[in-house]
């Protein structure tokens, strides 16, 4: 009865081990049913970064790094793959982050959004333009830029030692030197501005005379400019008259002086003829002229 008893009790174990066994598996395989698959691609280092590392979305936990291997076709591109729950949907705008976790040198996959771009991500597919890419993170960037400062001081301290060389530093104290001589000339001129504008007052004074005087001159100018303007107002009028008395003289007087002076030519002439009749002939004072004598057309001596 009690080998009965053992068997019984070790088919029931078996059975209870076999049926767990079998939920477990169904339950797992609907377990990985429910995430997609993506791949991640970065060229930059990726220590600190292992197989089941959780995958954070937005600070949640969304899944899994399933491997980390380099790209078949370009070893310079690591490649990797993730598992992301079903119910998390990701954009083509998404890209990843490597962050430390903690003092342990270990580092977490930390997802993020860039926002603005509403194009899904198809998972499974391993294309490079499907590929979520992985961006500096402020620690990388603190040190990158921590190191880029420490070129520069090296830079800088180079620069700085030419500076204060042995022959550089003598140059400065001569232009300590000559700065200490230029304070005293400085010095020296103020004095004389000082001194100068003591005298000011003495030259407003002459300032004030000279413009009193310019403005007695301008006054005589401006009386000698209303005379000159008076006599060119005359001398304007008497032009005027000039120019009447000149159309008067060529419109009326000369063609009466040329009538008359052809008037005294032609009595000249009539006189002159007379004279010489009485002259070839004095009886014809009395008798008259004798017209026989006078000679026709054609005869020497004849005048019209």
């Amino acid at each position: 009865m009690a080998k009965t008893n053992h068997a019984l009790a070790t088919g029931v174990f078996l059975f209870s081990l076999v049926a767990i066994t079998v939920a477990s598996i169904i339950w797992l395989g609907r377990f990985q049913e429910q995430r997609n698959l993506y791949f991640v691609a970065t060229q930059a280092s990726v220590a600190g970064l292992n197989p089941e590392t959780t995958v954070y979305f937005r600070g949640i936990a969304v899944g899994k790094v399933i491997s980390i291997q380099f790209d078949p076709n370009d070893s310079n591109i690591i490649v990797i793959p993730i598992e992301v729950d079903k119910d998390i949907t990701l954009t083509r705008g998404v890209y990843g982050v490597l962050q430390l976790k903690g003092v342990t040198g270990l580092t977490q996959l930390q997802l993020l959004d860039a926002g603005g771009v509403r194009e899904l991500l198809p998972p499974g597919n391993d294309k490079p333009e499907y590929r979520i890419p992985i961006r500096p993170s402020k620690t990388d960037q603190l040190l990158d830029a921590g190191e880029e400062i420490l070129r520069k001081t090296d830079i800088f301290m180079v620069r700085l030692n030419n500076v204060l060389s042995d022959e550089n530093q003598k140059h400065i104290s001569e232009i300590l030197s000559g700065m200490r001589d230029l304070t005293g000339k400085l010095n020296e001129l103020e004095k004389s501005i000082d001194k100068a504008l003591l005298e000011v007052p003495g030259l407003s004074r002459d300032a004030h005379r000279t413009l009193a005087n310019i403005n007695e001159l301008t006054g005589d100018l401006r009386g000698l400019t209303t005379h000159v303007k008076r006599l060119n107002d005359e001398a304007k009028e008497l032009v005027k008259g000039g120019t009447v008395a000149g159309h008067v003289l060529l419109s009326t007087t000369l063609p009466r002086l040329n009538q008359l002076l052809g008037d005294l030519q032609s009595t000249s002439s009539q006189i002159k003829r007379t004279a010489k009749v009485f002259e070839q002939d004095p009886q014809a004072l009395l008798f008259g002229a004798d017209v026989s004598k006078v000679p026709a057309p054609g005869e020497p001596n004849f005048q019209e």
